[in-house]
């Protein structure tokens, strides 16, 4: 196993927000434990395929591979295998394996020490005579093991398949697992209890782990030295790196004007939170800091800190990095901490809305420290949970108990909501589930009746969810210190923050005035958005009510029925859905209405400054220096964003430019070619139009 002090190890966290130490979370994932299982399952699938009896001439690459295959027929047929004999020569090198049945041969007879009492163990060993020994041969300048003797006769009773698994061959503990132990041993976790953990996260039966627990209890104290040199290690370790990303956060703040950093220390003067952010992430929270995602999932093992980051979506719909953070502990004051440093550096400007976990000390924080912000709690972070609780105890029933959940989720008002919920709870069971009474307690945090109307800027999508945990796989590789870690963070951070202006044709659907109009404000991202809604409103049917509002209905009655309220004097439409409230684009319902009311240009209050084709032009934009020589690339920037604006709103434009402009690109290159390399003058640009 690979030393602590080695690599730094992140995990995702696993203590259920129930708060009860038996109770964790299984997460449903590429995480260290599923890769594990799926390699576990991958094997036991090879030893299915491995039926094949072993012969005399039959041929392997390797002795490695030789063996391998042996001990999937071993496993399969109810014994396991060692190897016993190698022979080599120097010209061949290693040039004979033996490998034979693990009841093979005798166990030496040993004399007792006298006045010692020793305990009398039986041997396994009866000398069986199953064997496969192997010789390496040489064909063509290619190597290849042959099988030259093969046996399959036992002399002692084979083994069924749930005790196979537990000869000493087959008891394996993977080092996601030995991390595991080590982490909870040192916890304080007695053995029967860090056992009884490690079946609850993998949602296995008792006794089903492929060890056994004494494996666990000999495998801690043969680690207990080393863990307590590895501790000792790490202590020195941890301080060091810390005082490195401390150095490395002033160095920062030297290079960026904008870059800003806090941190605090404990009762004993060490560092025990540190939070940054730099200076185009600033920028950029001015313009999109209304909506703000809090993700706080892993943690490392090997620094005992929590990583926190901050993450909100540009106009383009891409993720942008607000600012990070690491954390000594999960207590709500530490998260306080966090909140605290974040509104500072974002110039004391609280979030319209926050999303995080679960996490009951985090939710504490930030009703204490954002009292006006809308806290959300996503769905993408409820479902892993819902999955860890509720499948084993549910049984077959957790299918169907998932899909009520789901719809649940979905309904439209608070009435049914809370009805079909005392339903749900009734059918199942779950009166008394803690894991349902917490989802109860904060479900005006992620059911949609109670979230819809909030302002959430399209961040509770699947493909967000996906690029937020890109980030965070592409960050958390092993690393030797804290310092290559901030440099990582910073250096995906920038990459993900930098804008870019991409010439993208948006072929009209709908084929309305209306939609060509708003194709020349909004941003590719939110026009699509739009313009998926502007199709779909074609399939509903209007009615007029008395009041003068309208009754919007489904032409298949996919959905139920929308009440939209217009104000003639104000032009001022809202709908029952609250899609504009919640994402800033106008639903069908409301694109109907305008559209049965012969409107060709939706009104400009209802093209939000977030989602315009000029919030992602300006809120990156660092202070134009004063240089006149650099006085050409504004204005180069200004034209071809101008350019850019008109050539997209139809695909002949856009071919017309992409020709003309690659001809004239050509004409100048070859112009400034021909030039004298050397004038005299040097002039120092440090700013070019893709920069």
């Amino acid at each position: 196993m690979t030393s602590l002090s080695s690599k730094n190890i992140w995990i995702q966290r696993q203590q259920c927000p129930c708060g009860d130490w038996k109770c964790f979370v299984a997460y449903e994932g590429n995480n260290e434990e599923t890769a594990v299982a799926s390699q576990l399952a991958k094997a036991k699938a090879a030893s299915a395929e491995a039926t094949v009896v072993p012969y005399v001439g039959m041929v392997f690459k390797s002795d490695d591979d030789a063996f391998e295959y042996y001990g999937n027929f071993a496993r399969k047929n109810g014994f396991s295998i060692r190897k016993e004999r190698s022979r080599l020569s120097p010209q061949l090198g290693i040039y004979k394996r033996d490998f034979v049945c693990y009841r093979s041969g005798f166990a030496p007879v040993r004399k007792k020490p006298s006045g010692e009492h020793h305990r009398d163990r039986k041997s396994v060993r009866c000398g069986c005579d199953a064997k496969m020994y192997l010789s390496k041969e040489v064909v063509e300048g290619i190597s290849q093991w042959c099988v030259v003797q093969f046996s399959n006769v036992h002399n002692h009773e084979l083994l069924e398949d749930d005790q196979v698994r537990l000869l000493p061959a087959y008891r394996k503990i993977h080092e996601a697992d030995q991390e595991r132990i080590l982490l909870l041993s040192k916890a304080g976790f007695p053995i029967h209890r860090i056992v009884k953990v490690l079946e609850l996260e993998k949602g296995i039966q008792g006794g089903q782990l492929p060890f056994l627990e004494r494996d666990v209890r000999n495998f801690i104290q043969n680690r207990k030295k080393v863990v307590q040199e590895n501790d000792a290690l790490l202590n020195e370790k941890r301080e060091n790196d810390i005082m490195e990303l401390l150095e490395a956060c002033k160095a920062s703040k030297e290079a960026d004007e904008g870059f800003c950093f806090d941190c605090s220390v404990d009762d004993n003067d060490k560092l025990e939170h540190i939070a940054w952010s730099c200076g185009n992430s600033v920028n950029a929270y001015t313009m999109f800091g209304d909506v703000v995602h809090f993700d706080t999932s892993y943690r490392s093992i090997t620094y005992g800190m929590l990583f926190g980051a901050w993450f909100g979506i540009d106009s383009n719909g891409r993720m942008i990095i607000f600012g990070c953070v690491l954390l000594q502990d999960e207590a709500p004051r530490s998260f306080a901490w966090a909140l605290q440093s974040f509104v500072r550096f974002m110039r004391g400007r609280s979030p319209q809305t926050i999303l995080t976990d679960l996490d009951p000390g985090l939710r504490d924080a930030v009703r204490g420290e954002l009292p006006n912000t809308k806290h959300i709690t996503c769905i993408w972070n409820i479902s892993p949970k819902v999955s860890s609780w509720f499948s084993v105890p549910l049984g077959c029933q957790y299918a169907e108990f998932r899909s009520e959940f789901d719809a649940l989720h979905c309904v439209e008002n608070t009435e049914d909501f809370e009805l079909r919920w005392n339903e749900m709870v009734s059918q199942f069971g779950l009166g008394s589930d803690k894991h349902i009474a917490l989802l109860y307690s904060i479900r005006t945090s992620w059911a949609l009746c109670y979230t819809r109307g909030h302002f959430l800027a399209r961040m509770t999508t699947v493909a967000f969810f996906r690029s937020v945990e890109s980030f965070l796989k592409g960050i958390f590789s092993p690393n030797a210190c804290l310092r290559s870690f901030f440099d990582q963070v910073g250096i995906s951070a920038n990459f993900q923050n930098q804008s870019h202006l991409e010439m993208q044709y948006m072929p009209s659907k709908a084929c309305i005035p209306m939609e060509e109009h708003a194709s020349s404000i909004l941003t590719p991202f939110a026009f699509n958005a739009l313009q998926n809604e502007l199709v779909l409103a074609m399939q509903y049917a209007m009615s007029e009510l008395a009041d003068g509002s309208y009754l919007l209905r489904h032409y298949k009655k996919m959905d139920g029925d929308y009440l939209v309220m217009w104000i003639t004097e104000e032009e001022q439409i809202h709908c029952s859905c609250k899609e504009f409230e919640s994402s800033g684009i106008l639903c069908r319902h409301a694109l109907s209405v305008f559209i049965r009311k012969n409107y060709f240009q939706l009104p400009g209050k209802y093209f939000i400054t977030r989602w315009r084709r000029e919030s992602s032009r300006t809120c990156y934009d660092e202070p134009a220096p004063q240089d006149s020589d650099n006085e050409w690339f504004r204005e180069y920037q200004s034209l071809s964003e101008s350019l850019f604006t008109e050539s997209s709103l139809t695909r002949g434009r856009t071919n017309y430019v992409r020709r003309e402009l690659m001809k004239e690109v050509k004409r100048i290159l070859e112009e400034v070619r021909s030039m004298p390399e050397i004038d005299g003058v040097a002039v120092d640009l440090t700013l070019s139009p893709t920069g």
